[in-house]
């Protein structure tokens, strides 16, 4: 089969592509934030400490967004609840637009993130369910590099919009996508897999829990919310703070957006490499060689002070780094059977969530207290390289491998 096989065939190519756009919508959405908390904290005069509290709010919701998404996909089916997710994030989306003060700002954030998180893992399981065994994880990387389209698209927005008609419009831009939600209806469908089990028979969320704890699972399931942890935490952590940081590096907020925009395009070079090697080296290959690379970029990025070793350190950060994400969001579905593939993710996932909003708390605590950019940088790195050792040492592979029913 070719390796593009996923690509040429026209059901597999819209199905990669239904999904991908609604996940660019949602990088889009939470791009934004990173970008629309900068402005914020100027024009409302928000302490680092508020700005961790804005970025962290999200991830809240995020966390139960996986939780409860994953839950239901398995029961109501992955079409259904991904269209769902994708409309309560763009209508609060819409919605923060006219926040009048912040804790509105916050509260609208909450619930945005609850579709936020619930659509990722959601549309993962679906592509990956859909796709033959010799492209999934090939088909799932490519999935994910729709995620940099998604901060390209925020960071064109923060540097044309933002700096000229205000942050409210970026909000207002990010409603529009709830139109994509009609399409989506008939552009694509449950797959077979998933339909054919749900005849069989049903099982409750309890019943999903202690599968995904039982002793076949139990060790895959410490592994994967470990890793999930460590990776939402180091990249929620760098990467809404982005911005900020390198405002705080001595550049101004036009200069930082436009930094930081270089910085997004090396996302997609990340995601194709991953894509590449998934399908030749395997999943632990591309998590653990990403996300060491990833952990020594993020020392670099803190470490660097010229204009010139920033631009370097980041495109490193977000090629490393978003790479790893590709590997990440095709190895897990892979790891539990159809019963529980949607609820098993979505508990990792939500494991991880918290991570992200730890993360930006501990950076906006950390960054009001003084403490250098790069000790902040120093604990990515140690936390990013334990995410990798836990894939090393426990991570089975599952290149090549039917997945389970």
């Amino acid at each position: 089969m070719s390796k593009l096989e996923v690509l040429r065939n026209p059901k597999q190519r819209k199905l990669l592509f239904s999904a991908g756009m609604s996940w660019l919508f949602d990088a889009m959405e939470v791009g934004m934030i990173s970008f629309i908390v900068a402005a914020l904290a100027k024009e409302w005069s928000l302490s680092p400490g508020q700005v961790g509290v804005l970025t962290s709010i999200n991830s809240i919701g995020m966390a139960l967004g996986a939780l409860l998404a994953g839950a239901l996909a398995d029961r109501f089916g992955r079409k259904a609840i991904l269209m769902w997710t994708l409309l309560i994030f763009t209508i609060a989306s819409g919605l923060s637009a006219l926040a009048t003060g912040f804790a509105v700002l916050c509260a609208l954030r909450l619930v945005a993130g609850i579709g936020l998180g619930g659509e990722l893992p959601v549309a993962s399981t679906l592509v990956s369910e859909s796709m033959p065994t010799a492209e999934r994880g090939r088909a799932v990387v490519l999935l994910e590099s729709f995620w940099a389209g998604g901060w390209i698209v925020s960071a064109l927005i923060a540097n044309f919009v933002i700096p000229e008609y205000g942050w409210r419009i970026a909000f207002a831009i990010g409603a529009l996508p709830a139109f994509y939600a009609l399409y989506l209806r008939r552009a694509i469908q449950d797959p077979p897999r998933y339909k054919n089990h749900t005849k069989l028979h049903k099982i409750t969320f309890r019943e999903k829990v202690a599968t995904v704890w039982s002793a076949p699972h139990r060790r895959t399931t410490l592994m994967l919310w470990i890793l999930w942890f460590t990776v939402i935490f180091s990249y929620y952590g760098m990467f809404l703070w982005l911005p900020s940081v390198v405002m705080a590096k001595g550049f101004t907020m036009v200069k930082s957006f436009q930094y930081v925009l270089i910085m997004t395009i090396a996302q997609l070079p990340g995601y194709f490499t991953a894509a590449y090697f998934i399908e030749r080296y395997g999943r632990k290959f591309v998590l653990v060689v990403y996300l060491t690379l990833t952990a020594f970029s993020a020392i670099a990025f803190g470490l660097a002070t010229t204009e010139a070793t920033i631009l370097t350190a980041g495109i490193c950060l977000s090629f490393f780094n978003l790479g790893a994400w590709g590997g990440l969001y095709a190895y897990s579905p892979e790891l539990y059977p159809t019963s529980v593939r949607s609820t098993g993710v979505g508990l990792a996932t939500s494991v991880g969530r918290i991570g992200g909003v730890l993360a930006p708390l501990m950076v906006g605590m950390l960054v009001q207290r003084e403490v250098a950019i790069s000790l902040i940088f120093t604990i990515f790195f140690v936390t990013i390289l334990i995410g990798a050792a836990a894939v090393l040492f426990w991570g089975r592979e599952t290149k090549g491998q039917e997945l389970a029913e």
